[in-house]
């Protein structure tokens, strides 16, 4: 009686490890896909960026007078940080964009910040991508 009890014991212990480590293995995959979608969520930002300031910088850089905007799609339309409803299209990610201008030496500097954020079990994550812009024509 006493060896199948511990038998039993044995089983369950190995049933209960193989459990954790799937569950975690999943978990550890969730994330890593997520981080690898917020990098090309936060990098196509910054691509949309890069075509709006070589179409028109002057317009370009008025919008970087205003230093937040949500980018649940990409336009400048949504001022201020993202709500919990302004997530992009069918997706649990949050996309915001932070101007800083300057201007060194005559030229305006806009360094732009876009942060992708998600929520998990595990807490608040984000991916963030910072680049700066200039006007292309000057030298």
């Amino acid at each position: 009686m006493f060896e199948v009890v511990l038998a039993l014991f044995i089983i369950t212990m190995i049933i209960v490890a193989v459990v954790i480590l799937s569950t975690n293995s999943i978990s550890n995959s969730l994330f890593s896909k997520n981080k690898t979608l917020a990098g090309r969520y936060s990098q196509e930002a910054v691509e949309w960026l890069r075509s709006e300031r070589e179409s028109n910088f002057n317009n370009f850089s008025a919008y970087a007078d205003l230093p937040t905007y949500c980018l649940d799609s990409l336009s400048f339309l949504n001022t201020g940080l993202c709500s919990e409803s302004e997530t992009i299209s069918d997706t649990v990610f949050e996309r915001t964009l932070y101007f800083t201008k300057q201007v060194s030496s005559g030229k305006t500097i806009i360094d732009a910040t876009v942060v992708t954020t998600w929520t998990d079990s595990k807490g608040v994550h984000s991916s963030r991508s910072v680049t700066s812009f200039n006007d292309i024509r000057e030298r």
